[in-house]
């Protein structure tokens, strides 16, 4: 396995650990980010979401379809951003797959004609895996001491 296959191996196993990301998409001036549930799937390339088809977002995806998904996991200090290509679908059997307990709380079961699924095609991903808050306060408080920059963890940029 090359460091590259390693890389592309980190990005999907932090997503799918994480779940919940911040889609970020472009509405004619602005940029606008909004918490959402994915549905990491290797094989396929992409990440799933359930969206709504009266959402602001599915328009905005129509007008400018690059989207960035930035994932957080704060507590463990591990980030990944993904960018790439977001599409509309309105695939019936995705949104079966992808129905889950969550998602009652916008709509009433996976028949509700207004439920979409939102594919992102991610083009690139950046990642940040550091050993943890602790480890990380104390690493550096020793860089600060010694002038020497911290060894933060691991950090790549992947092409995807």
């Amino acid at each position: 396995m090359t460091d590259t296959a390693n890389d592309v191996d980190t990005v999907w196993s932090l997503t799918e650990k994480i779940g919940f990301c911040m889609l970020t998409t472009q509405s004619a001036s602005d940029l606008r980010a909004r918490p959402m549930a994915s549905h990491a799937d290797r094989l396929e390339n992409a990440f799933y979401f359930l969206t709504d088809a009266e959402g602001h977002k599915d328009d905005e995806i129509a007008q400018r379809p690059e989207v960035c998904l930035a994932f957080a996991d704060s507590k463990g200090q591990k980030y990944v951003s993904v960018s790439g290509t977001a599409e509309v679908l309105n695939d019936r059997d995705r949104i079966k797959e992808l129905w889950s307990t969550p998602a009652k709380a916008w709509w009433e079961n996976p028949d509700d004609p207004s439920i979409r699924v939102l594919k992102v095609t991610p083009s690139f991903a950046e990642y940040w895996d550091s050993p943890g808050t602790i480890v990380s306060y104390i690493k550096m408080a020793a860089a600060a001491l010694s002038s020497v920059k911290p060894d933060m963890g691991d950090n790549a940029k992947v092409a995807m």
